[in-house]
C-alpha cells in the first residue's frame, strides 16, 4: 500500500531524467549484435497502481514499434497483486499479443514483491540472454538488504534494472535507485501527468536492449526531446 503521493518538484524531476539517460547511455548490451532483443517488463498491480495502469498499457506498444528495424524485441510480461500473486507470462514478438495479456490484467489490493520480481529475472537469465528489466512501482514494503543483494546478483549476470518510480515515495525510493545502481541499470521518477515522457524512456530502454548505444543515437535524432540527450552522452563518450 503506497503513502500518498507527493507532486513532483519539477527541476529535481528534469536532473532525474538526464541522469536516467547518462545512465543508459553508458550502459554496454550484452549480447550478438543484431539479435532479438529480450527485455522483461515488470509492473506493480498492487491497487494504487490503477489509475496510470492504463497508461503503461497503452505506452507498452511502442516499445515494439521502435525497435522493428533493429531485428526486433521480446517482451515478457511479469506483475505482482493481492495476496502473494505473481505472474509472468510467455516472451511476445507483438504488441497484440502482449496488449491482449495486459488487458486481462485488472490491479487488487497487496503489498510489493519486488525481490519476486528480480528473482525471476534472475531465473530467466540462467535459462537464456535477458538484455533489460524494466520494473515500473510506486511503493516499497520488503528488506532492502534483500532486494539490494538480488539486484546485485542481477548486476554480475549482466542484467540492469531500469526503475520507473511513480511518485516520490520517501521509503521507496533510495531502495529502487539502490536496485538501479547496483544491476548496472538506472532510475527515473514520473507521474500521471508525464505519460509523454515514460513513453519516450521507456521506448529508448527497448531501444538499447535491442540495438544498444548506436541505436540510442538514432533513436534520439529521430524523436527529440528527453531522449535527445542520449545522444549528446554517447557524443562525448565517443558512443
Amino acid at each position: 500500500m503506497a503513502a500518498p503521493r507527493k507532486d513532483l518538484d519539477t527541476s529535481s524531476t528534469e536532473g532525474a531524467v538526464s541522469d536516467f539517460l547518462r545512465r543508459v547511455a553508458e550502459t554496454p548490451r550484452a549480447g550478438p549484435s543484431g539479435a532479438r532483443g529480450r527485455l522483461i517488463f515488470a509492473l506493480d498491480a498492487t491497487a494504487s497502481r490503477e489509475p496510470t495502469w492504463d497508461q503503461a498499457t497503452h505506452i507498452q506498444s511502442n516499445m515494439f514499434l521502435e525497435t522493428q528495424n533493429l531485428g526486433g524485441l521480446e517482451i515478457q510480461l511479469c506483475f505482482y497483486r493481492g495476496f502473494q500473486e505473481f505472474e509472468s507470462s510467455d516472451w511476445y514478438r507483438d504488441s497484440d499479443a502482449l496488449l491482449t495479456r495486459m488487458n486481462r490484467v485488472f490491479c487488487a489490493a497487496g503489498l510489493t514483491q519486488i525481490g519476486r520480481v528480480l528473482e525471476h529475472a534472475i531465473d530467466e537469465a540462467a535459462k537464456g540472454k535477458v538484455n533489460a528489466l524494466v520494473f515500473v512501482g510506486d511503493c516499497m514494503e520488503e528488506n532492502r538488504e534483500r532486494l539490494a543483494d538480488l539486484a546485485g546478483q542481477l548486476g554480475l549476470l549482466g542484467v540492469p534494472v531500469f526503475v520507473f518510480q511513480e511518485g516520490r515515495d520517501p521509503t521507496a525510493e533510495p531502495c529502487l535507485r539502490d536496485i538501479a545502481r547496483l544491476s548496472g541499470g538506472a532510475w527515473c521518477p514520473f507521474d500521471a501527468n508525464s505519460p509523454h515522457l515514460l513513453r519516450d524512456l521507456l521506448s529508448a530502454v527497448a531501444v538499447y536492449a535491442a540495438g544498444g548505444r548506436k541505436a540510442l543515437e538514432r533513436y534520439g535524432k529521430t524523436r527529440g526531446g528527453a531522449v535527445l540527450q542520449l545522444t549528446h552522452q554517447i557524443a562525448r563518450k565517443g558512443g
